[in-house]
């Protein structure tokens, strides 16, 4: 595994005060999946009558485990559920041993919690392809339910990194008419991030009541405009899993239409996939691309993903060059409609082309001083429609070549 000698320089200044959500409970423990001398496993259980809804990725090479959360994830039951998850390798592409380590971990945790198997939610993450090495994770079971705390969150954050410099944590708290609801949410991810669902792995807790079909709904409406809308180097993993968990033990109810509640759940989401992009495997640069004036927002999101997954683009990104040339090249290629008479970009607040050709009152020093901003923005208008989209994506450097290189060393 290549060694992170440093946090990135994109990192939040701290970690957030993470508060406890009454009705789940987690500990972390060292189980020697791959490292050495750190937690890799981390388990959560979730008190009677917690709902939980996700999202997983579209691979077609995806892991066991998600495969079997995706089995589970619309069931409920009154009895509680527990998640367990492990760093340092991701159970995929293992063939029917992985399905096997899915199965002995679920029956392990299963018979510690007196939880029924089909509440029981698993994720690995690491290396593909090595046969994950379950009973040093099921002999972990019974030390990780009796350190159970319900302050254990922050510590949890730290056990499921790999690549990541930095745990990566996010809270809020929404007042409704029926009283205070708090979310709270941890995540991983640096490399392998363009999601088709979700983003590498992502679990959050609320102490809202409401019911499963609501939960789900609102996880599938937001994820689109937060986890689907980053992208650090254009590739999906195997192993996408995101968990959204409500244990309902402020005893306030929520619906998919109480707005406060859907804002208060999007600021986490956001904020957690923002937190991966500024933890892209050798960012210097945080950038956010919003496209608009396209047919229908469908158009807008293909032509920004086009821009931010180009490697000309992030590569001009991390070397501080304005070359909006290669913004229009990205749009050309997406496949989305675009004219180029009606295409205008800026970068920052500087308008770098208009209707199709470079702004006459553009200067090159102007786009090179907003180049060397830690965080930039860019506007393209297509002046086609009225549909508009933002993604979310770093810079492409030295630094990531280095650590992927290194990546099974």
């Amino acid at each position: 595994m290549a060694k992170i000698t440093s946090v990135s320089p994109l990192a939040p200044k701290n970690f957030p005060e993470l508060p406890v959500i009454k009705g789940v409970r987690f500990a972390t423990a060292a189980a020697g999946v791959k490292y050495s001398g750190r937690t890799d496993v981390m388990l959560a259980v979730l008190d009677p009558g917690s709902r939980v809804a996700g999202a997983f990725t579209k691979s077609a090479t995806r892991s066991a485990n998600v495969l079997d959360c995706q089995s589970k994830i619309r069931l409920t039951d009154d009895r509680g559920a527990a998640i367990i998850v492990n760093s340092g390798n991701s159970n995929a592409f293992t063939g029917r041993a992985g399905d096997e380590s899915v199965q002995a971990i679920c029956a392990e945790v299963a018979r510690v919690t007196d939880l029924p198997a089909n509440r029981v939610f698993t994720s690995s993450t690491g290396v593909i392809g090595e046969r994950l090495p379950h009973d040093r994770i099921a002999a972990k079971v019974e030390e990780l339910y009796g350190n159970l705390d319900e302050a254990g969150l922050p510590n949890a954050a730290k056990a499921i990194m790999t690549t990541d410099t930095f745990p990566k944590g996010s809270t809020t708290s929404v007042d409704l008419p029926g009283g205070k609801v708090t979310i709270a949410g941890i995540a991983k991810g640096s490399g392998m991030i363009a999601p088709d669902m979700a983003t590498m792995l992502v679990y959050i807790f609320t102490d809202a009541k409401i019911a499963q079909s609501d939960l789900q709904a609102l996880v599938s409406e937001i994820n689109e405009k937060t986890f689907n809308s980053i992208t650090v180097d254009s590739d999906t993993s195997t192993s996408d899993t995101l968990l959204v968990a409500a244990t309902g033990a402020s005893g306030v109810s929520v619906t998919a239409k109480d707005t406060a509640f859907r804002d208060g759940l999007h600021h986490v989401m956001q904020d957690l996939a923002h937190q991966v992009v500024r933890d892209g495997e050798g960012a210097t640069k945080f950038l956010q691309i919003t496209v608009t004036g396209a047919l229908n927002d469908a158009d807008a999101k293909t032509h920004a993903m086009s821009i931010a997954n180009s490697p000309l683009v992030k590569t001009a990104i991390a070397g501080e060059d304005p070359n909006w040339g290669r913004v229009v090249m990205a749009i050309g290629k997406s496949g989305a409609p675009a004219d180029r008479d009606t295409l205008s970009i800026s970068f920052g607040d500087v308008k770098v082309a208009t209707n199709g050709w470079v702004d006459p009152d553009y200067r090159e020093e102007q786009g090179a001083a907003i180049m060397k901003q830690e965080n930039i923005s860019m506007t393209v208008d297509l002046g086609m429609g009225s549909g508009e989209a933002t993604v979310w994506t770093c810079d492409l450097t030295h630094g990531y070549i280095s650590i992927n290189a290194d990546y099974r060393s």
